[in-house]
């Protein structure tokens, strides 16, 4: 189907040749390199519609400054063979860190998003003095097998929580007065300055969200909803390509979300497909529901209550979806999670036929899926705002 002038206004972002926008114009070439891999210095004098002397100017200070490397010649049947140039995995190094309702997690990654280490950590509670330790001894044991000269070239720490966390309290299964020492805690404040490189903040959800933009294999179609279910379930968006967090930085903020209507009040999303309902009803029978959260691929739960509350959850993603569209037409949901892949299949499917059944007129059902990061993409999501704000710029989606 052809895109048009409208639909190709929306699928490219053009550089400039304007001076002094020679940082984006870094940034936008990285960022092409990153999402399609090798190109040549033609390739993406076209896609940007700078010109070729000024891609030959930024390819050549890129390479200069560690960030490119070249990949064999390419012979064409005439004229000269194009030297296509790929990412270098070792310009920059990334850590995230993930502070969640259960587990503490932190992830190392480089210039590609490649995992190069993680550590997790569980826990009943998340303590702000624990986080903090956690997040100090994390990032020296980490970064200890970089070198000197890989040190110098971390850019950055990402942190992944939720905001607000004091509220958590208010949520069954959590104390009130635990959680409380969280208001006044600034975690991010407190790491600054610990390192030469700088701290970022953002949603626990939407970070999630923005490790499937940066990092995931799926193809995103469109406009995103993206579901991440862990001990909570929550959500992230992403207009045309761009990670959206709103005013206040809890756009997406699908756990929240009313799905149905029991004893004369609300049900949200959170109360029906969060994991700790499964975990709940895992300890309700006798069962141990804290090794859910020593491993996520590796479950041995009944059957019977597995069911049970993929039914439920399935159900109330179905509706969420749907509320959801009628606001803004997405095109792909992705839901991902704290799980082993096979559960998640299994949730995935079980929505996508509730979402059959939901069907209403006027409503466009999008394509739903998988999500492609799996139980890390809390911690990935994290390491992914310092690549993000220092390195790419915004693409359209399927640009």
């Amino acid at each position: 189907m052809t895109l048009g002038a409208a639909g190709e206004a929306r699928r490219v972002m053009r550089g400039t040749n304007q001076s002094g926008m020679r940082a984006y114009n870094e940034r936008l070439v990285l960022t092409l390199l990153r999402r399609h891999g090798a190109l040549s210095k033609t390739e993406i004098s076209r896609q940007t519609g700078l010109s070729a002397q000024a891609i030959s100017v930024i390819m050549r200070g890129l390479e200069a400054e560690g960030y490119l490397l070249k990949n064999p010649p390419v012979r064409g049947r005439v004229g000269q063979p194009s030297v296509p140039m790929r990412l270098n995995p070792d310009a920059a190094y990334f850590l995230g860190l993930l502070i969640g309702r259960r587990t503490f997690e932190m992830t190392l990654t480089d210039f590609l998003g490649q995992e190069l280490g993680q550590l997790r950590q569980a826990h009943r509670l998340p303590d702000p003095d624990a986080a903090v330790a956690f997040a100090v001894a994390g990032a020296d044991r980490l970064l200890q097998g970089l070198g000197a000269q890989g040190r110098e070239r971390v850019s950055g720490l990402g942190i992944a929580m939720p905001y607000r966390i004091w509220e958590w309290g208010s949520v069954p299964g959590a104390a009130a007065t635990e959680m409380q020492v969280w208001r006044h805690r600034d975690i991010a404040a407190e790491l600054d300055g610990r390192w030469p490189f700088p701290v970022f903040v953002e949603n626990d959800a939407t970070a999630a969200c923005g490790a499937e933009l940066v990092f995931g294999s799926a193809r995103i179609e469109g406009d995103l909803l993206h579901f991440y279910i862990g001990y909570f379930a929550g959500g992230g968006v992403a207009l045309n390509g761009r990670l959206f967090s709103g005013a206040t930085g809890n756009a997406g903020a699908l756990g929240s979300m009313p799905v149905d209507r029991r004893d004369g009040r609300a049900v949200q999303l959170i109360d029906r497909a969060s994991l700790a309902v499964l975990e709940q009803a895992v300890e309700a029978r006798g069962g141990d529901g804290e090794a859910m959260w020593q491993r996520p691929d590796n479950w041995s739960l009944p059957e019977d209550i597995v069911a049970d509350w993929i039914a439920g959850a399935a159900g109330a993603l179905a509706r969420a979806i749907v509320a959801a569209c009628a606001v803004i037409d997405f095109r792909t949901v992705l839901i991902d999670g704290w799980m082993p892949v096979a559960l998640r299949a299994r949730l995935v499917t079980a929505t996508r036929s509730a979402l059959e059944r939901e069907g209403l007129p006027g409503i466009e059902l999008p394509q739903l899926r998988s999500g492609s990061i799996g139980p890390g993409a809390g911690a990935r999501g994290a390491a992914s705002l310092p690549l993000s704000r220092r390195f790419l710029v915004d693409l359209p989606s399927g640009g």
